[in-house]
Order: structure tokens, then C-alpha cells, then sequence
């Protein structure tokens, strides 16, 4: 699949990299793109320097894997390196930033903004750290407030990544979208979860609990794709557990308007990207249909190319 636009940019597919997997620098980034990733994201920025949890903060569980790396960061003040070797990219970056309060995500979206990322995400749906967690991805209020404030202080469309934890993610996501949103990203990693070592009687993360990631967590991530799209009227990138271009069209189908991935990298490497999206062209040519003819399919009655309800969603 070829170039598409998405809120005013230019992609060359609809494949998103996830924040937190292979997005530490800018030399990382550019060779994921050149993989056929359409969209790179940075790991996520936070307000300080950020060391992370100790090991380990990864366990490979088989159907997908738990960690707890724990927003490990440089801090959005000392990446001068990073922006002055993003400043000259011919690929579109989308920032993540995080926050443990409305002030700290205001500070380092402002900052970030001027330094000239395509997106900026904010990461309000993080289930692996106790200050900068998903306090603000479960409660209506509190995504209302971080999500209006960072528009206020950007020059570049926000994107709002959430959290399956929340009662109802429909509802945050459109609380999200009255605040000032442009675009959803759904779903963060599932959790938290635990696994214990049963002879060692202790788990196993250092941090003892973390999310879940992989293929085990897609019905999960195309439920609530599936419960934002009948809540708003924004673009959406769907991802958690998207492996193949088979993945790809059921988020497609819940309604997601780019498909993201991360722990796909882990089973298939680098180039899962241009192979994903070779898999989606084919089903596509097969099914002899476009994108934009399966997007939302599985909603009814607002499934079709003739639906007055899909017709009335903002253009991406």
C-alpha cells in the first residue's frame, strides 16, 4: 500500500512503529522507516532523567510477553543530539511524551513542539510505573484536563495514546476528542500482570507487576478500537498484538485509521513493516477492495462504502 495523508501529513503506508520499541535515536528511527514503516515513534519523553526499572523488565511469555522498563528517559531538556539529527529527517516522527502531572506534560510538550516532531502522542496509559502511570488514561476529568492543556501549548497535531484499564474507553477518548485531540491511540499495553517464579516464590519482573504485550492482547486492542470508533469522529491508530497484514485488516475492520505495532518487531525483526504491508496490498488486491472501503467495515449499520455515518468522519 502507497501513500496516504494522515491529519495533513504524508505517510508512505498506514504502518505506525509503537512508542517504547526501537525508537531511542534518531539513526534507529530512520532505519525502521527505511523497513517500510510508515510512522516512527520516539520512546516516550518524560520531565527528568529517567534510569527506568532494574532488571529484568522483559519476560517473553510465548503468546506475547510482560514488561516493566519504566519510561526510562534522558529527559525532554537533555536531547539536544537527538533534535539536532531529527531536524534534517525526510520521515515523519511522531513524539511521545509523559507526564506526572498536568504542569510536567504542559513543560515537555512545549518544549517538544518547538523542536519539530510531525505528532505529538501523550502517553496517559502507562501500567508500569508508579508516577507516571495511567491515572490520567482512567479518569474522564483528568484526560480532559492533560489533553486541553497540551493543545493549547502545541503547534502540531495531538495524538492521545489510551489504556484498556479504563471503565469505558469510548468514553475517555471522547472526552479526549472535546479536548482538543486530532487522534487516538489505542491501546497501550494491557495490565498490569504478573508472573511469579514458583520456585523462587517471588515474580519475576524486578517491578513485580507490568503490561502485557503480543499477539495474546489483540482481541483486546480490537474491542476498544472498535468501542472509540462508535465515539468519535477522530482518526485512530490501532495497535496491540498486530503481527500480520491479517491483523492489520481486522483493526482496519474495528475502525482503526493507521495500524500500529511493536512487539511484531520482537517476532518477526525489522522489516515486519514492509512485510505486513505487503500482506495487507494482497489481501486488499484479493478482496478487491481499498483501505478506505474496510475502514469501520465490522460496525453495523455504519459499515459500507455508502454509509452517511462514515461519510461524516473527519478526513484523517
Amino acid at each position: 500500500m502507497d501513500n496516504i495523508t494522515f491529519l495533513g501529513k504524508q505517510l508512505k503506508n498506514p504502518l505506525v512503529l509503537a512508542s517504547g520499541i526501537l525508537g531511542n535515536n534518531a539513526k534507529i528511527l530512520e532505519r525502521v522507516h527505511q523497513a517500510g514503516c510508515g510512522l516512527v515513534t520516539l520512546k516516550s519523553i518524560g520531565p527528568a532523567p529517567r534510569d527506568g526499572h532494574k532488571n529484568p523488565t522483559v519476560i517473553d511469555l510465548g503468546g506475547g510477553m510482560i514488561n516493566a522498563v519504566g519510561l526510562p528517559t534522558p529527559g525532554y531538556d537533555h536531547m539536544d543530539a537527538e533534535w539536532q539529527a531529527l531536524a534534517n529527517r525526510d520521515f515523519p516522527v511522531n513524539a511521545s511524551i509523559y507526564g506526572g502531572s498536568v504542569a510536567e506534560f504542559v513543560k515537555v510538550a512545549q518544549f517538544v513542539s518547538d523542536q519539530g516532531p510531525d505528532f505529538i502522542e501523550i502517553n496517559i496509559s502507562c501500567p508500569n510505573s508508579d508516577l507516571h502511570g495511567m491515572l490520567f488514561g482512567v479518569d474522564e476529568k483528568a484526560a480532559f484536563a492533560v489533553t486541553n492543556a497540551v493543545k493549547n501549548v502545541i503547534a502540531v497535531p495531538l495524538i492521545a495514546k489510551l489504556t484498556p484499564a479504563a471503565p469505558d474507553i469510548g468514553k475517555i477518548a471522547k472526552v479526549c476528542e472535546d479536548a482538543g485531540a486530532d487522534a487516538i491511540c489505542a491501546i497501550n499495553t494491557a495490565g498490569p500482570g504478573m508472573v511469579i517464579d514458583i520456585e523462587a516464590r517471588t515474580p519475576v519482573l524486578a517491578f513485580k507487576k507490568g503490561g502485557l504485550s503480543g499477539p495474546m492482547i489483540k482481541p483486546v486492542a480490537v474491542r476498544c478500537v472498535y468501542d472509540i470508533y462508535r465515539a468519535v469522529s477522530i482518526p485512530i491508530i490501532g495497535l496491540g498484538g498486530v503481527t500480520t497484514g491479517e491483523d492489520a485488516v481486522e483493526m482496519f475492520m474495528a475502525g482503526a485509521t493507521l495500524v500500529g505495532m511493536g512487539s511484531a518487531v520482537r517476532y518477526r525483526g525489522i522489516h515486519v513493516f514492509e512485510q505486513v504491508n505487503r500482506e495487507l496490498t494482497d489481501w486488499l488486491a484479493a478482496h478487491h477492495c481499498t483501505r478506505d472501503d474496510i475502514i469501520g467495515a465490522a460496525h453495523d449499520p455504519i459499515a459500507g462504502p455508502d454509509s452517511t455515518a462514515k461519510k461524516s468522519r473527519k478526513t484523517p
